[in-house]
C-alpha cells in the first residue's frame, strides 16, 4: 500500500509565520540601517581625534568578544576540525573583511564625508555581482528573463543611489529649523560634516574599501560550503582582523594617549562600530550569504544612501528633493527585479530538479523491470 505524505505540521499552517524570503530581506533592511548609522558614529569619532589606528583595534576587539561566547555555544557540533587551510583562509578573510576593508574606510572617510563614502559604497553591488560571475557563483543567462532582470535591477539600484547624490531637483520639503535640531542632535551634525584633506587620496582609499569589501562578501560564499559554522567563521575573521591591526597600531601608533578613551562620546562610538556595524551586522550578513547569496546581500548597499538621505531629512531637518524620489523608486524597482528574477531563477531550478528527479525514477524503474521480468520469461515458453 502506497504511504500517504505527511501534510504540514500545525506550526508549518501558522499564520505568524514569516517565511525565509521574507526574514532575508528584513535582515538586509536592518543591516543597512546599522551601516548607515556607522557612517555617523565613525565620522564622529575622527571628529574628535580618535587614532585611525587604534579605533579599529578597539572595534574588532569588542566584535569578537561579543560574537564569541554565542559562536562557541550555539555551534558545537557544527564546527568541522580546525585545519591549516582553514586557518589560512580565516586569516585571509580578515585581511581584506577586516584590515583592508576598515583600514582603507577609515582613510577615506577622514579625507571625504559620510555623505560620499555612503554614495561611493554604490558600487558594492555592481562589483560583487561581476566578482560573483567570474567565480561562478552567480549565474546569468541574459537569454532568459531572469538573467535580464538580475542584470537591469541592479544597474537601477546603482543609478537611483547615485541620483540621490548627484541631483537635487526642485525642493519638495524646505527646512524650518535645522539650527534648532543640531542643537538637540549634535551627534547627527557630523553627517554633514567635510573636513577637506585630500580629496583624492580619500576617494581611491573608498574604491579600494569598496572592492575589499566585495571581494570578503563573495569568498565567504566558498568557505560556507566547506565551514558550515556562520558564527565561528566571523569570530575568526574577527580575531585575524584584531591581530593585524593590533600589529600595525603597535608599530605605527607609539603615542600612549592614542590607545586611551578620552571621553564617554567615544566610547559610545567605539562601541556602536564593534556591537552594532561589526558584530551584529558580520553575523546577519553571513548569514544572508549563506542563505541568498553574495549578489543578494550587495544588492541592499544603495538602500544605505536613501537612509542617509532619509536621516538627514528628518533629524536634521534637511530640504528633501524631486531627486531624492526619483532615487528612491529606481532602488526599490531594482530590487523588486532582483528579487524577481533570483525568484524565478531559483523556481526553474526547482523544476529542473524534479523533471531530472522523475527522470531518474523511470529510468530505475525501466531497468529494473528488464533485468526482472524478462529472464524469466523463457522459463514459461513450453
Amino acid at each position: 500500500m502506497a504511504e500517504v505524505a505527511a501534510g504540514p505540521t500545525l506550526a508549518q499552517r501558522s499564520p505568524f509565520m514569516v517565511p525565509e524570503r521574507a526574514k532575508l530581506h528584513m535582515a538586509l533592511t536592518a543591516l543597512q540601517f546599522a551601516y548607515a548609522g556607522n557612517h555617523v558614529f565613525v565620522r564622529d569619532a575622527l571628529n574628535m581625534g580618535v587614532s585611525k589606528l587604534v579605533f579599529p583595534v578597539y572595534r574588532n576587539l569588542i566584535a569578537m568578544l561579543l560574537l564569541i561566547p554565542f559562536a562557541y555555544s550555539l555551534e558545537k557540533k557544527e564546527r568541522p576540525k580546525m585545519t591549516v587551510s582553514f586557518l589560512l583562509q580565516f586569516f585571509l578573510l580578515g585581511l581584506i573583511g577586516i584590515t583592508s576593508n576598515q583600514g582603507f574606510y577609515l582613510l577615506g572617510l577622514d579625507n571625504t564625508t559620510p555623505t560620499f563614502a555612503s554614495a561611493i559604497e554604490n558600487a558594492i553591488p555592481a562589483t560583487t555581482f561581476i566578482m560573483a560571475v567570474l567565480f561562478r557563483y552567480e549565474k546569468v543567462q541574459l537569454s532568459r528573463r531572469d538573467g535580464k532582470a538580475k542584470v537591469i535591477g541592479t544597474l537601477a539600484s546603482v543609478a537611483g543611489a547615485t541620483i540621490i547624490t548627484l541631483y537635487k531637483g526642485p525642493t519638495i520639503c524646505k527646512s524650518t529649523s535645522t539650527a534648532s535640531t543640531l542643537h538637540q542632535f549634535p551627534l547627527l551634525s557630523s553627517l554633514g560634516d567635510a573636513k577637506e584633506k585630500n580629496w583624492m587620496f580619500g576617494c581611491i582609499c573608498l574604491i579600494i574599501h569598496c572592492l575589499s569589501w566585495s571581494a570578503w562578501i563573495v569568498l565567504q560564499a566558498p568557505v560556507l560550503k566547506r565551514y558550515p559554522a556562520r558564527l565561528s567563521v566571523t569570530s575568526y575573521t574577527c580575531f585575524f582582523g584584531f591581530l593585524q591591526f593590533l600589529a600595525i597600531g603597535a608599530l605605527l601608533e607609539r603615542d600612549s594617549t592614542a590607545w586611551q578613551i578620552h571621553s564617554t562620546a567615544e566610547f559610545w562610538d567605539i562601541f556602536y562600530a564593534g556591537a552594532v556595524s561589526s558584530g551584529m551586522a558580520f553575523a546577519i550578513q553571513i548569514w544572508v550569504i549563506d542563505r541568498g547569496g553574495p549578489v543578494f546581500v550587495s544588492l541592499y548597499f544603495p538602500l544605505q544612501t536613501l537612509l542617509v538621505a532619509v536621516i538627514a531629512s528628518l533629524f536634521l531637518d534637511e530640504e528633501f528633493y524631486v531627486g531624492g524620489i526619483i532615487g528612491a523608486l529606481l532602488i526599490i524597482s531594482g530590487l523588486y527585479l532582483v528579487v524577481w528574477g533570483k525568484s524565478v531563477e531559483s523556481n526553474l531550478a526547482k523544476e529542473n530538479a524534479e523533471v531530472s528527479s522523475i527522470s531518474e525514477n523511470i529510468k530505475t524503474s525501466s531497468f529494473g523491470k528488464s533485468h526482472l521480468v524478462e529472464p524469466l520469461l523463457p522459463t514459461f515458453v513450453k
